[in-house]
Formats: C-alpha cells, sequence, structure tokens
C-alpha cells in the first residue's frame, strides 16, 4: 500500500515540474503546512521515517505491531509523536488512561479485539496514505469549483473561502485526531480550535459521565465504518463574510435603517411539534447552534446541541483544523457532511443508540444533500439582548448565514428594486416605517382585543402595490439551493440565555431578508413558545414586511430594556395572549 502510495506521490511530482510548478509554491498548502504533522521536502510531502516505522507495523496487525489493548495503543501513540518532536507539547496526564479505560474496560472483549485486529491497522494504512491524499487534493483543488480556490488552507477571518474536502482525506484528518499528532503550539495564536481527541479520552477518566462515553462511541463508530468501507463523496466547508464596508456591488453588513426600510415580505413559518432539525427532509438550510470556534466542546465535555450534531456527523470536526472563530459578520456553511450514527437523549442522558445509513442523495460535486450552518449567538446576554447593538448583531449573524452566496446577483437585482420601490413611496408622500422616522410614525389601534394592524391612510393603494410586487419578486424560485428552507429552533437560546421569543423572531426576519421560501421551527416543549403556531399565523395574515415587524421588535425591546414591560414579545404584540 504505501509503495502504490509513493509511486503515485511521484507521478504527480512529475506533472507539476512539467507545468513547472512545485508544491512548496502553493500559497494555500503553505498556509496549512504549520498545523499539519508532515514535512515538506523537496516538493514532496511526507511522514518522517521513524513514524512510517511504526504506522508500518501498527498496518500489519496486532500480531506483528503487539498492539492490542488501550495502553499499548497510546505507547504507541506516544511514540509517534515523539517521532513527530510533538513530546514538548504535552498531552494531558490523564490521557493514556483515558484510552486504556475505553479500549479496555468499557468495549466488550469481542469488539476491542475487532478494533485492533481490523480498524487501528485500516486507520494506519490511511495514515500512511494521507501525503498521498494530500497531495493529489491540492493537484486537483483548482478545477474543482469553476476556478475557485478550494484547496486546503487557513480559511483566514474576514476571508470568504470555501475548502472542498474528499470524504477519504477526511478519513484521514480524523484519524490524525485519533493518533493526537496534529501540533498544537500555533493554533491558540490563529484563534483555532483544538483538534486532537486527547481531552476527549483525558476527561472521560478524570470526570467520566455517560454522556461522554457515548460521545466517543459515536467517533469510534465512525472510524470502523470507514475503515472497512470508505465513502467515495466530498464535503464543503465555507466561510461567510459580510463585509463591513458598504459595496455597491456586494451584499454588505446591514445598518438599522437597512432592517427598518425593508420591504421583503415574511416568508411562511411552519411550527414542528416533533421530531430534530438533523431528521427533517434533506436539503434545508439545518441551524448549528455554534460556539464561536466551531464544533463548542466536541471534543472535550460539552453535549448539547452542536457537540451531538458533531458527533453524529463527525466529518464536521474536520473544519476546526483549518476554520478560526467566528466573528459577528461571519458565519460557517458545511456542505456533504455525512451521518453515521443514531443516538437518544440530551446533554447528560445522551447515548449512542447504533448505526446510521445516510440515505440523503448527492449534488452534482459528489456532496450529501445535507446544508449545516454554523452560527453562534451572544453568550448570556442578559438585559443586553434588548439593546439596538445586540438585536443587530443577532439578526446579521443569522443573515450571514441565511444568506446563500449562490444568490447574491438575484439578490442585487431584487435590492435595487427595493431601493427604487421605497424612493417611489417617499416622493409620493408615503409614510413609510423607518428607525429614523420613529415609532410615532405608526398608528396603532385594536380592531379586536388580538387584532393591531398599522394604520397608513396617506398613501395606503401605492404601498399595496409596492407590497405586492415585492412579493411576487421573492417568490419567484431561486438558482441552486436558494430557494432552501431554514431549520432551526431555539438558538442562543438554554445556557446561552437568550430570550427565545425575541431569538425566533429574529431568525424569522433574517430568513425572510435571505429570500428563504419559509422556516421550520423546532420549539423543543419551551413553555413560552406554545403559543409559537397560533402567533406566527396572527403575524402572516397581516401580511407585515421585515421592516414592520422589525420595527415592532426595536419597539418591545426598548420598552424591555427601561423595564416599561415585563411581558414576552408575543403577549405584548398580542395581548390577549397574556389574558389565558
Amino acid at each position: 500500500m504505501l509503495h502504490e502510495a509513493l509511486i503515485f506521490q511521484n507521478n504527480l511530482l512529475r506533472q507539476w515540474r512539467r507545468r513547472g510548478e512545485k508544491m512548496e509554491n502553493r500559497e494555500d498548502l503553505r498556509s496549512i503546512l504549520p498545523f499539519l504533522p508532515l514535512k515538506l521536502e523537496s516538493s514532496t510531502l511526507a511522514w518522517p521515517s521513524r513514524v512510517t516505522e511504526v504506522l508500518k507495523s501498527l498496518s500489519r496487525g496486532p500480531n506483528h505491531s503487539k498492539v492490542d489493548s488501550g495502553e499499548v495503543l497510546f505507547l504507541a501513540i506516544s511514540d509517534i509523536r515523539d517521532s513527530l518532536s510533538l513530546s514538548s507539547q504535552f498531552l494531558p496526564p490523564s490521557t493514556g488512561h483515558g484510552y486504556s479505560l475505553f479500549f479496555d474496560e468499557f468495549l466488550l472483549r469481542e469488539e476491542s479485539t475487532k478494533w485492533f485486529a481490523e480498524v487501528i491497522p485500516a486507520m494506519a494504512n490511511l495514515l500512511l496514505r494521507l501525503p498521498m491524499l494530500l497531495a493529489s487534493h491540492h493537484q486537483n483543488a483548482d478545477s474543482l469549483l469553476n476556478g475557485v480556490e478550494t484547496g486546503l488552507r487557513l480559511l483566514e477571518p474576514q476571508h470568504p473561502g470555501i475548502v472542498i474536502l474528499s470524504q477519504e482525506l477526511i478519513g484521514a484528518v480524523l484519524s490524525c485526531s485519533f493518533f493526537c499528532l496534529f501540533p498544537t503550539d500555533k493554533r491558540h495564536a490563529k484563534q483555532l480550535p483544538m483538534i486532537n481527541f486527547d481531552l476527549l479520552f483525558e476527561s472521560l477518566y478524570e470526570s467520566y459521565h455517560e454522556s461522554q462515553e457515548n460521545k466517543i462511541k459515536c467517533l469510534i463508530h465512525y472510524l470502523e465504518r470507514i475503515c472497512f468501507c470508505m465513502p467515495v463523496g466530498f464535503v464543503s466547508y465555507e466561510r461567510k463574510v459580510l463585509p463591513v464596508k458598504q459595496s455597491p456591488t456586494l451584499v454588505t453588513y446591514p445598518n438599522a435603517d437597512f432592517w427598518g426600510n425593508s420591504v421583503i415580505p415574511l416568508c411562511q413559518f411552519e411550527v414542528c411539534r416533533s421530531g430534530l432539525i438533523e431528521d427533517h427532509l434533506g436539503g434545508a438550510l439545518e441551524v448549528d447552534f455554534a460556539n464561536k470556534y466551531l464544533g463548542g466542546g466536541a471534543l472535550y465535555q460539552g453535549c448539547v446541541q452542536e457537540e451531538i450534531r458533531f458527533m453524529i456527523n463527525p466529518e464536521l470536526i474536520a473544519g476546526m483544523l483549518f476554520l478560526p472563530s467566528m466573528s459577528d459578520n461571519e458565519a460557517i456553511e458545511i456542505v456533504g457532511a455525512e451521518r453515521f450514527s443514531n443516538y437518544s437523549g440530551y446533554a447528560s442522558t445522551f447515548r449512542f443508540s447504533g448505526d446510521h445509513i445516510d440515505t440523503r442523495e448527492r449534488d452534482s460535486m459528489g456532496r450529501r444533500n445535507t446544508r449545516i450552518i454554523a452560527i453562534d449567538a451572544l453568550c448570556r446576554p442578559g438585559l443586553r439582548q434588548y439593546r439596538l447593538d445586540c438585536l443587530m448583531r443577532e439578526v446579521n449573524k443569522a443573515f450571514c448565514g441565511f444568506l446563500d452566496t449562490s444568490t447574491c446577483q438575484h439578490y442585487d437585482l431584487l435590492l435595487q428594486d427595493d431601493r427604487f420601490g421605497r424612493d417611489r413611496l417617499d416622493n409620493d408622500g408615503g409614510n413609510g416605517i423607518s428607525q429614523n422616522q420613529g415609532m410615532g410614525s405608526m398608528q396603532l389601534q385594536q380592531l379586536d382585543e388580538d387584532l393591531m394592524v398599522y394604520t397608513d391612510t396617506s398613501n395606503r393603494q401605492v404601498r399595496e402595490e409596492y407590497r405586492v410586487d415585492m412579493r411576487e419578486k421573492t417568490s419567484k424560485p431561486l438558482p441552486q439551493h436558494g430557494n432552501a428552507s431554514v431549520v432551526t429552533g431555539n438558538w442562543g437560546c438554554g445556557a446561552f440565555g437568550g430570550d427565545p421569543e425575541v431569538k425566533t423572531i429574529i431568525q424569522w426576519l433574517a430568513a425572510s431578508q435571505a429570500l428563504r421560501p419559509f422556516i421550520s421551527y423546532y420549539p423543543f416543549e419551551v413553555a413560552v413558545l406554545q403559543n409559537l403556531d397560533q402567533v406566527s399565523q396572527w403575524i402572516l395574515s397581516h401580511k407585515w414586511t421585515v421592516g414592520d415587524l422589525w420595527n415592532l421588535l426595536l419597539e418591545y425591546a426598548a420598552k424591555r430594556a427601561k423595564g416599561e414591560t415585563m411581558l414576552g414579545f408575543f403577549s405584548w404584540l398580542v395581548p390577549s395572549l397574556s389574558t389565558h
């Protein structure tokens, strides 16, 4: 196997030389090389010779390598790390005990024997092919997406970009994580999350929780699956950025007037009282309630929404290798991550419950029809979350995630129509709702106990004609994946302390402004959202625009921040709810 890999890499090297290219001249490779365990010499990626020896020994099975237990496995891991000069980058003292505890005590003897006889040798062979896989990846990276750069590299903050990896290369990356082979000394300076599995095993020993054992079971199951049947598709990892500097050619970071003046109609709203986000029909944009460091506590003790998703779709973890933390105007979209595990429970009750066969179709690029968007909410904002700057931060974060880059040209044309229409309203003397005008320009009256509508009698006909025109434009099918719905839930709530009613509205506004056709919302039995079906349909019955609902949210938030109301947004908006 190693001989074949060397022949393949030498052939690639000859092809590059014929084209006058050298691997060391590739900027993408140079940016990621300090974070890889490989060395680059004479245009060739390679393991140090001692590492190759150990991996070849492991690939021959336990009769040759003598690696037949978790305790001996960790000795082999330590040997490889020493050969990579990683001994100064200390692993937690109890890491070895964690490997021993899991493989020698928690796994059934039959499963453990199978792991050391079949899976470890297959992983070693995969690692021996890693230099060839990377060389092949970089050779083909420039031709995957119509000339767009897709090679493995550091996707720096404030620089939008995409990396596309084969599932085989991802498997090799996660095998490196299992063996704790990634250097860690430079990751903190680049705001990169840790990607080795050492803390996962260390915490299993130091502070045992059954949920932690089951997280490892998910990852072990994934590695076993790919070693017996390697998937042949691709996964893309994209850093999405809304530029802060205004530009006439880009969709940029919106200001308050943008939201207050928006005449984009609200999209449809569906409340899902049962099921889970990851079980929704394929093709939708599934929200990852993310930490600003991708993956959050997935490789430590975390076990809530984001961490669970990373366990059942482990290919998400590969993004942690090269994606630094997100800024307020950034999101990360991952397309094609395959699901390998079923589970039950949540947090402390999380349990691995067996194999999952992912039947979602693949697109023309070989990616599973699974689109996951990582957006991080404000953490424990308290009353700050009702301030304008915090509302803006959250709605723009969600908008960045929900806006599909493939629809930007369509979106730009629509916004041109939007600006033209607003000018028309202004010239005709309309009293359009905007933040500059303030809430005094709106007259609210209660038609009955459940009905509150805007009264804008001075130019109702012009406004209605324009709203109908915009509704027709936004209802037209968008290209590629721009017509996918958003599937979400209580983003930024729970441990993050966000207001579920406000966060629901914020995500609805962002999805609508991003021209998504509808939003599917999983309230997960949160008490304050028990009337969400009624409230969402009540709002839709008024045919409000994004700007209409945004301005109402601002009015409520101002009162809440000042202590002038203690009602939730829904009860404030629909007074009859507070009387039931």
